[in-house]
This record gives structure tokens, sequence and C-alpha cells, in this order.
């Protein structure tokens, strides 16, 4: 296990206790345990000392705790309740102590400098002059080795449990700094601040199945070129026709595609529908994602995205000011076949399952955003959107959001659609829905997005 791990990796590794063997040795004992025929049987070279260590510590997993023997406590301490998930009383009190006497700003201030500082050494950088704050941990080149460490200096220097998934619950330094206000002296900013509160932030609003929801903002992309809801009515107002010829950018074989027999296998008869030509298109760096990871990502994940962060603002609400805010996602989305491509895909392994997964899309709004609503993924088919819709005003009215965003995308990144419905002859021909028409003769495809940012009419 040891044999690719780079010198840091390896000191990190012994710190917890764990002995990296020699490539040679840890096979010959991995063969053995698989000649042994019994479950479970790991081989590993154990530092008994660091053990015993991270178990007076109370740090030691519970996998490993009947390994080392801990000394019985004959003294057991009054803690208060602030205090009780202290690691060490003295140096907790030593530092909170030093907190508390600085000012809101200072405070702010010393808070960033411990984060900054932290994460430098895990890096190995000279100095916190790189360190941005709102860099998410993962772009800085984070693993879970490092995750691991730099949980372990913080608790180390506030004395203060830390859980272990820290750095995922508050991915970036700045969000870490402000988790730490809260966490190391207990209370907000400044005295009687209500938005860091936490007795402000728990607070659910009593259910109301009667309470109006108001729609506070809104933003979609459409086929004919619309890319707010303005384009959206004068689309509609001026009669447009929205409906193109099939995208030439998705790999598909446009011309092989195509055939006007309806009896012919492995074919649409039709080759038109609504899409977003611009689809492809996205701005990565603004949501901190890499070229690569954006490439392995559903457009569907990435038009959400886009849409939630335009539909807060015409809310006039700043996006980035929501970070652990009680908002929820609802995403109505019914096509899953991104991943179709990934067998011809190099160099994205690791990234196509979540980039591919409608379970995700939702998430990744939510993760992205910092929101701890409810973040849930809705598939209903066509009423998909719609239910999203009607989840998010339950949530609001059942007090588990405070804010929701609403509303579904749809993206066909293959043409087995047309191929399917082409087969059990409920395609138009001509790509268009022709509802109530005594010339209706199927269904039309198309594409699009379209959120609403809602909350309760009293708030």
């Amino acid at each position: 296990m040891g044999g690719g791990l780079r010198e840091r990796d390896l000191e990190r590794v012994s710190r917890m206790g764990i002995v990296p063997m020699p490539v040679a040795e840890a096979l010959g004992l991995f063969d053995a345990a698989m000649e042994l025929g019994r479950a479970c049987v790991v081989p590993a070279r154990l530092d008994m000392a660091a053990l015993r260590e991270r178990a007076a510590q109370d740090d030691l997993p519970a996998i490993l705790r009947g390994l080392v023997r801990t000394p019985v406590r004959k003294q057991v301490a009054t803690a208060t309740p602030a205090a009780a998930g202290a690691v060490g009383q003295d140096a907790d009190s030593r530092w909170g102590a030093r907190l508390a006497g600085l000012a809101g700003e200072r405070r702010k201030a010393a808070l960033r400098e411990l984060v900054n500082a932290a994460v430098a050494d895990v890096l190995g950088h000279a100095s916190t002059d790189t360190i941005e704050a709102s860099r998410p941990f993962q772009d800085m080149g984070f693993d879970s080795l490092m995750a691991l460490e730099l949980k372990e200096r913080i608790q180390d220097k506030t004395a203060t449990r830390m859980p272990a998934t820290l750095i995922f619950d508050y991915p970036t330094p700045q969000a870490l700094a402000d988790y730490l206000l809260l966490e190391v002296l207990g209370a907000g900013t400044e005295a009687g601040d209500a938005a860091t509160d936490p007795a402000a932030t728990d607070v659910v609003a009593a259910a109301t199945l009667d309470e109006p929801v108001a729609i506070v903002g809104m933003a979609c992309r459409y086929p004919g070129g619309v890319t707010s809801p303005e384009d959206l009515w004068r689309l509609v107002a001026e009669g447009r026709d929205a409906i193109t010829e099939f995208p030439t950018d998705r790999g598909w074989d446009v011309e092989g595609l195509y055939d006007p027999d309806p009896e012919s296998v492995g074919k649409s008869y039709s080759r038109q529908g609504g899409f977003l030509h611009d689809a492809a298109e996205f701005d990565a760096d603004f949501f901190g994602i890499s070229p690569r990871e954006a490439t392995a990502t559903d457009p569907q994940q990435r038009l959400l995205l886009e849409t939630a962060w335009e539909a807060l603002e015409r809310a006039g609400v700043d996006p980035a000011g929501l970070r652990g805010s009680r908002t929820g996602v609802f995403a109505g989305l019914m096509y899953h076949d991104y991943g179709a491509w990934a067998p011809a895909a190099e160099g994205f392994e690791g990234m196509l399952s979540t980039g591919s997964a409608g379970s995700v899309a939702s998430g990744r709004v939510a993760y992205t955003f910092g929101f701890e609503g409810p973040a849930v993924t809705v598939d209903t088919a066509c009423s998909s959107s719609l239910v999203a819709l009607h989840l998010a005003a339950q949530a609001l009215r059942n007090g588990e959001c405070d804010l929701a965003l609403a509303g579904g995308v749809t993206v066909m990144a293959t043409p087995s659609t047309f191929v399917e419905f082409s087969r059990q002859r409920g395609l138009a021909a001509d790509g268009r829905c022709k509802s109530f028409s005594d010339d209706a003769d199927g269904t039309g495809w198309a594409e699009g997005v379209g959120l609403l940012v809602v909350e309760r009419l009293s708030d």
C-alpha cells in the first residue's frame, strides 16, 4: 500500500498508527491472508505507541480500540455544554479565551488565519499567501488523507472535536472559518447576531397547510434561443416556431439516423425537435469545476447550476450569501443517458458516475451553493418538474426549508427516445405536437431547463 504514496502521505499514515510496509512484504501477507479462507483478514503493521496516544485522546477508530488498553479515568471533570466536545480542556480554554477576547472583525481574522495556516501546512506551502478563502479544498488538491490531516490540525489547535467530514461539510477555508466561529465559541460573530446564532437558524416554522407559496425569481433556457423568462414570453407572443433539425455537435449520425419508413430498425422517422443547441457551453471555472470534470458532467447538471444562480439573482438574492441556509433544491430530471459514452471515454474514471447520475443533480446544486435544506431529484417522466414544484411547496409549508429552487431540466444526450417512439408509432413526423387538433399525429421531443425560486408568502 505504501509503494505509491508520497513522503508526506507516508508521514500522515504513520501518525495514524499504521506503518506502511514494503510492497513485497505487503503482497506476501496479502497472499497469505487469501489462503486462510477467512473473511475480513487485513494484513497491517501497527505502531502501538501511536495507537495508545490516539486512544488517550479518544481519537481511535472503533475497529482498533480492542488492540490497546486505555487508562481508567479516576476523576471526571464537570463540563459545560460549550465544552462538551472538547479534546483537551486546558488548550480549549486558552485558545477559546484568546479568541473570545477579540472584537468581531479581529475574531474573524484570527479564525481565517488559523484555517489558512493549517491548510498551508497540509499542502506544504511556505506561507498562506496562496490560500484563497473562497476556493474549494478539492480544487486545491486535497485528497482523503489530507482532509484527515487538516481535521486533526484544526482539532489539535482548538481542542474541540471535529467531524471526519469536516472539509466536505465546509468545503472552503471561509466556510470552515465560519463554522469554527460557531463551534468553538458557541455564538455568532457578535452578541445577539441572529444571522449566525444557532438558536435562530434552527427555528423551524410551524406547518401551515394552506400557506400560499410565492414565486420570487425564475430563470430558464428553452429552444428558439430563449435564455430568460422575457425571451420565452416574446417567443410565445410572436408565435415563433422553435423546432429545428437534429443537433450536429453530439456525435449523432444525423444522416444515418433518419429513415421515413417507420418499420426501419434503429431509425427515427422524424429528424426535428426542440433543441438547446448551446447545451455544451458552460463556465466551469465560475463554479470551481475543472475542465475534465465538466466534460464528465451531464449538461443537465451544468444547466441546473447556471439557472439556479440566475434565478436567485433575479430574485434579488446573493447566491453566495445562502451558504449554510435552509434552502432546498427540487429538480425534475428524466433523461439519464449522458453516461452512455463512458466506454469510449478515457481519463474520466471516478467522475462519470457522479457526473451522469440523476440522483446527484440536485445534490450538486446544494453542495456548490452550500444549501442545507432538502435536495431531491424527481423522475416521474413528463410530470417531473410539476411534481418537483409540488414537493417544494410541501417542504416550505412543513417548515423543512425557508427557500426552495424548484423546476426541471432536459437534454437528450442520445437519440434513443426518437428511435423508441418511432417503433411505437408515437412520434410526430415533423417533430411538432398538435394538441387538440384533427391533424395530431404524435408527440414531439424538446429540451430545456426552468427553475423557480419559491418561498412562503408570509416570508
